[in-house]
């Protein structure tokens, strides 16, 4: 397991002869969770890196809610919309969490939805496939709902810093990371804020497809 940052490249490598040895052939189904109020760069920033990786490998992608009606990033919350903007992106989901296809990879955004109180359905959904996956990525306080599904329990893992304080709390359980913009716990890739989140996917690619295809 490893923390990194531009300066952890040296522990990548490490994680890369762990994962690589132990899972044997590469991804291909990957997953990304979705709901109200979800970040959109967390979802589309490390979507089109694997977008490129399309071209070179054969990768498919569902795109899971709890429900098939499209999801919006829109602020719902009044607090945060003080002017009642009428502004955001829907997305139409593939699949809903009760008939999503086995996957490799599951991506998990963050957002101010994660502080929502009517996520369990997803939380449920996330703790029930993790044993079947080769690898889950989170994206700024996406860690928040891995942590709160367990998967993160005694590994180490980093999330958004402008929201550290709020991170600390959501497990004790879990050996949060302050200074990383990524870490790597045996299958589990944790990023930080939504640029680091498209530079671990990156990292990702490197580490699984090889360094030609990040």
């Amino acid at each position: 397991m490893s923390a990194s940052s531009a300066q952890g490249k040296k522990d990548l490598h490490t994680v890369h002869q762990m994962t690589q040895s132990s899972e044997g052939s590469l991804p291909v189904n990957f997953g990304v969770v979705i709901f109200p109020t979800f970040q959109a760069l967390d979802v589309f920033g490390p979507l089109d890196a694997l977008n490129v990786l399309s071209r070179s490998h054969h990768i498919d992608l569902s795109i899971i809610a709890q429900t098939l009606d499209p999801v919006s990033t829109k602020y719902r919350d009044p607090s945060v919309n003080p002017l009642n903007s009428n502004f955001g992106e829907s997305v139409v989901p593939t699949h809903d969490f009760s008939n999503a296809p086995p996957l490799d990879v599951l991506i998990i955004p963050g957002g101010l939805g994660t502080r929502a109180e009517d996520l369990d359905s997803l939380i449920d959904f996330v703790r029930k496939v993790y044993p079947t996956l080769k690898y889950v990525l989170t994206i700024c306080t996406g860690s928040w709902l891995a942590a709160r599904a367990g998967i993160l329990d005694g590994r180490r893992a980093t999330s958004n810093k402008r929201s550290w304080s709020q991170t600390k709390v959501i497990s004790p359980n879990v050996k949060w990371v302050s200074h990383a913009r990524w870490v790597v716990d045996g299958n589990i890739w944790t990023s930080s804020g939504v640029a680091a989140g498209i530079d671990a996917t990156l990292a990702f690619i490197e580490e699984v497809f090889g360094k030609k295809k990040s």
